[in-house]
């Protein structure tokens, strides 16, 4: 991406700016296409370099877009692609932390690197994203905080021990962060979203698991990026000015339902290990 070429609009230090975390695809490369549709320009993390200049570049408006490689569990890359965002774009007005993992293991199975692994990037990464951006935010009088939690955060669920855990402390992060940044201009909100048609949800899903979340699920299917992108937008808005502190569950009614997913249940005990 031709960094001189974004710089050269006049219009541009007053065009807010949005980062992205897990920005190549499924939910956080919806969410920079909302970003780019309200007029923003956006930083793109990923550390899948191939498929974040691949995403970046079919984006329209793609010279509203800079795609950075940045693994956020790394606090040395993080801090390198905040500084690199704000000499491009000059100011951060909204940060999205999206980028996740996920290990599908019961308690007994999953190994400790394994627990790691996802908690470094689901909520050390958002940890370390927000701790970079808000400097940044502050200089331009404030902005916005989504992380993307997840219902498993909200209720247990088979097989996401890592998972659900780095959720649940997501969204207690979000909480803190709304105390002690509401107060200099920052809101930080969550979304939960429910099951979702990504690619990864196509590949771990089997067809009795859909059928389980269609049966559980009030509105009986699974949500879409899209739908996830415009909740992420709107906390970042001023039409969510005095939203602080909420975790908003995008879910179809899931959360509402309480009630367990069987064959997630027989998966683990095929497994032969305690879930």
């Amino acid at each position: 991406m031709n960094a001189a070429k974004i710089e050269q609009h006049d219009d541009r230090p007053a065009m807010p700016v949005a980062v992205v975390t897990g920005g190549a695809r499924g939910i956080g490369l919806a969410i920079a296409r909302w970003f780019l549709d309200h007029a923003h320009r956006v930083a793109l993390l990923d550390i899948d370099r191939v498929e974040l200049f691949k995403a970046a570049a079919g984006l329209r408006e793609a010279e509203r877009v800079l795609p950075i490689q940045c693994d956020v569990s790394n606090p040395a890359q993080v801090q390198e692609a905040v500084e690199r965002v704000e000499s491009q774009f000059g100011r951060i007005d909204a940060l999205v932390n999206n980028a996740g993992v996920a290990v599908f293991k019961t308690i007994g199975t999953t190994s400790f690197a394994e627990w790691r692994h996802v908690l470094s990037t689901n909520l050390d990464g958002a940890f370390l994203c927000s701790q970079a951006c808000v400097p940044v935010m502050l200089k331009t009088g404030g902005g916005a905080i989504v992380n993307i939690a997840s219902i498993s955060g909200l209720r247990a669920s088979t097989l996401r021990v890592a998972y659900g855990t780095s959720k649940a402390a997501l969204i207690q992060l979000t909480k803190q962060q709304a105390v002690e940044l509401g107060t200099v201009g920052i809101r930080s909100n969550a979304i939960a979203p429910g099951p979702v048609e990504t690619e990864m949800a196509k590949l771990v899903h089997s067809v009795a698991i859909r059928e389980d979340y269609y049966d559980t699920i009030p509105l009986a299917r699974y949500g879409t990026v899209e739908e996830i992108a415009s909740a992420a937008g709107f906390l970042c808005s001023k039409e969510a000015g005095y939203v602080n502190g909420q975790v908003l569950a995008v879910d179809g009614g899931f959360e509402a339902s309480g009630v367990g997913l069987p064959t997630l249940r027989r998966n683990a005990e095929a497994q032969g290990k305690p879930a």
